[in-house]
């Protein structure tokens, strides 16, 4: 929300300056986004009159003025601007006035002297159209200085609230809020009942009570449409980020700044009967003010007359009945739409309005019939008319309960003892009705707050009054101990380090998805579908992190990057209940970046499998696997513990023409938590005694793989054999098409005594026998 600060100081003005008013309201919950002046700096500029424009005798295109700037004698200005003329009222730059990026000085312009410049809305560095001067109301005065008379050295103010502070998205809010905070007066305006010149009525019934239990209406005969804006009334639109169209509309809009109630003007002559408020229709639809058509769904609540829709209620009025230059006859409408009523169908029509933003939030109830006085009053201001009486449809409204405040419970949570006097004022201060009964408060919330409902709401009003900075900072109570650090699970953070030493980036992407590309990667997979999602292609909860490790890699080669290696360590989501951590990776382009010192080769299965060894501080149990987001050649299960802790392998031929990219990337994913575990450190002793070497030569199945026979080799095993290694894998002359040579390398050593010969033969006649009956492995002769 953005405002004046000269709108906030008008009703409520502490003793701050602006920097220490922003603070203030900052630490008080309502964040203060951003202070912006409403001018760039200027100086000796003032509010000019053009006496008389003669063409200049030496250029066609510049003229020669004669101009008013509240002196005793006019000034003569040579102007090259197209819409000159007697009798405008402009701002003209002093000589020495200094403006944006450039200085004035007494000049000679083809011969003519030239004693200041008429500026235009460029020059001064202001929003409007730059193609000429900026032309003045016929009242402002001459010699006045112009930074004064548009109260240029004004501050807009952007706060960034909270959902739950919808009473602070007026200026009405604000101002009380603020009083509440600082103790300063607060000023608000005077609202009166307007009298009832004319009969005249619309008659209202509204269908749908909980949707809208208030809804008022007005007619106002007679008014100018066409009657000027006030220039404050414009000033504060435009600070505020609304852009003055038509009296009328001004006025509603004004009247939702400053008291939080969207308002809507219907012309009078466009309606068709009484005014019904009820749920859309299947198949109707409604042309809005913006231009589009919306097809309204069977949830959205609209204002009907007999022919049908003429506005989405708590959104947006529509076009046919909306207030133009000719209208002459309103009617205003003003109502309390229930929040769950608005809230998500502005977003699914892809619209976003003020009305929608506070309707969804909620309005103040207890002040609609307020709004509605002061918009007619405003209204016969400006344009004049006459009003009627109001017509009033209401049902049931929210209640409000009253909390009780254990002001020992306050004590206790607040950690600083807080005086019941000055916590009662406080809350009375902000709207709510307070009533002590011994040790405890009776409060009653004003119904502009919705978010006060239990002793904790209370609790934190009471905090924020009193100011968190108020609060001492104390040392904790209790002791402070060493927390214990299971050994055998290594930290997520170490995870990420090695990953990063392995030549890694991490990445962080949405957990929200795109289904589309979670059934591509496993057609089995059903993402869980979100009930508010932010877009069409972030509907569903991720499955897998393949889907975000393959955005990403696109988004780096859309920007020339040819080598990427990428992690993430996150959760994915297969149900409610199972959502594990898991480690994800992808690796594309060449193994080592661009260099002398060795040729480029493309990444592929081994070297990523490589990575994951040295991750792990072994060797990895790979099995051949089938994954539908994998190459079936170029794809393995990770074993671990005695089940499938993850996948390696490279991206199917398929997906790759799907995501559109230039080769083929290699992946994996891993069960977090399995890969954290370690296994404690144990002293062991050096052995002195020789070591025996065995080298073993396997004929078996070429399908077989090297990482199942390594597992029937190492579980016969004695303690004292040190290591059991694969160092040549042969196929070709010699061996039969369907089998291979594999070399075992066996090592073994005691650390007590020297093996004996018949030990060691021993040792290696079990692993040729467990090869033989597990693996089909024969000796090679």
């Amino acid at each position: 929300m953005q405002f004046p600060e000269s709108w906030l100081r008008s009703l409520v003005n502490p003793a701050l300056d602006t920097a220490q008013l922003a603070h203030t309201v900052t630490m008080a919950g309502l964040e203060v986004e951003a202070l912006t002046p409403a001018a760039p700096p200027f100086n000796n500029v003032v509010v000019a009159e053009i006496l008389s424009a003669e063409k200049h005798p030496d250029a066609d295109r510049l003229r020669v003025c004669q101009v008013d700037v509240g002196e005793a004698s006019p000034v003569t200005i040579v102007c090259g601007a197209p819409n000159a003329a007697a009798g405008l009222k402009v701002p003209c730059a002093r000589p020495g006035a200094r403006l944006p990026g450039i200085e004035i000085k007494v000049a000679k312009v083809r011969g003519v002297e030239s004693f200041g410049m008429l500026c235009s809305t460029k020059e001064l560095g202001l929003e409007g159209a730059a193609d000429g001067l900026m032309v003045l109301d016929a009242d402002a005065p001459v010699g006045e200085d112009f930074r004064s008379w548009l109260n240029l050295d004004d501050t807009l103010i952007t706060l960034k609230l909270t959902p739950n502070r919808a009473d602070c998205l007026s200026m009405q809010g604000l101002a009380r809020e603020i009083g509440a905070i600082t103790g300063a007066e607060v000023r608000l305006p005077q609202i009166g009942g307007v009298a009832e010149r004319i009969q005249d009525a619309v008659p209202v019934q509204v269908a749908a009570a909980d949707a809208c239990p208030l809804y008022l209406g007005r007619v106002v005969r007679g008014i100018n449409a066409q009657a000027t804006t006030p220039r404050w009334m414009a000033e504060r639109l435009e600070r505020s980020g609304i852009r003055p169209l038509l009296a009328p509309v001004d006025i509603t809009n004004y009247v939702l700044l400053e008291l939080g109630q969207p308002m809507h003007a219907f012309a009078l002559s466009r309606l068709n009967g009484g005014i019904e408020v009820r749920l859309a229709r299947p198949g109707e639809t409604l042309e809005l003010l913006n231009g589009q058509t919306a097809e309204l769904a069977p949830d959205m609540l609209v204002i009907a007359d007999a022919n049908g829709p003429v506005a989405l209620a708590g959104i947006m009025g529509g076009l046919p009945t909306s207030v133009e230059r000719v209208t002459v006859d309103v009617m205003l409408e003003a109502a309390f739409f229930a929040p769950a009523a608005i809230a998500g169908r502005a977003r699914r029509l892809g619209l976003s309005t003020d009305s929608s933003h506070r309707f969804e939030r909620g309005v103040d109830f207890g002040a609609t019939r307020q709004a509605m006085e002061r918009a007619t009053q405003l209204l016969l201001d400006i344009c004049g008319g006459q009003a009627g009486p109001i017509t009033e449809a209401a049902a049931a409204l929210p209640r409000r309960e009253p909390i009780t405040l254990r002001l020992a419970r306050l004590t206790r949570v607040a950690g600083v003892e807080l005086g019941a006097d000055e916590v009662v004022r406080g809350l009375a201060a902000l709207g709510a009705q307070v009533e002590r009964q011994d040790d405890r408060l009776i409060v009653t919330p004003p119904s502009f707050r919705f978010d006060l409902a239990i002793e904790e709401d209370l609790i934190e009003e009471a905090v924020r009054l009193f100011g968190y900075d108020n609060i001492p900072a104390q040392p904790p109570a209790a002791p402070s101990r060493m927390l214990p650090q299971d050994e055998t699970l290594l930290a997520d953070d170490s995870l990420r380090h090695m990953l990063v030493d392995l030549d890694y980036q991490e990445v962080i992407t949405y957990s929200f998805v795109d289904p589309a590309w979670e059934t591509a990667l496993d057609p089995t997979a059903r993402p869980l579908p979100l009930a508010n999602p932010l877009a069409s292609q972030l509907s569903a909860m991720r499955t897998t992190l393949w889907a975000g490790l393959l955005e990403t890699l696109r988004h780096n080669l859309n920007r020339q990057q040819a080598r990427v290696r990428i992690f993430e360590l996150g959760r994915v989501y297969r149900s409610q209940t199972e959502q594990p951590m898991k480690l994800g990776g992808l690796a594309y382009g060449d193994v080592l970046p661009e260099q002398w010192g060795a040729a480029a080769r493309r990444v592929d299965f081994f070297d990523l499998k490589g990575d994951l060894e040295r991750l792990f501080g072994h060797a990895l149990d790979t099995r051949r696997g089938a994954h539908p987001a994998l190459h079936p050649g170029q794809c393995a299960e990770v074993w671990a513990d005695g089940r499938v802790i993850g996948w390696i392998g490279a991206l199917h031929p398929r997906l790759v023409q799907t995501f559109d990219l230039p080769a083929v990337p290699v992946l994996f994913e891993l069960d977090s938590q399995v890969l954290a575990q370690r296994s404690l450190p144990r002293h062991a002793t050096l052995s002195r005694f020789p070591l025996v070497r065995r080298d073993l030569a396997f004929v078996l199945d070429a399908h077989t793989p090297v990482g199942e026979l390594l597992a029937v080799l190492r579980e016969p095993a004695a303690d004292w054999v040190r290591s059991i290694d694969v160092f040549d894998d042969y196929r070709g002359k010699g061996m039969a098409e369907n089998q291979k040579s594999l070399a075992i390398r066996v090592v073994m050593q005691d650390t007590e005594r020297t093996l004996t010969d018949q030990e060691v033969e021993d040792a290696v006649q079990k692993l040729v026998d467990a090869a033989l009956r597990q693996c089909n492995a024969s000796l090679r002769a």
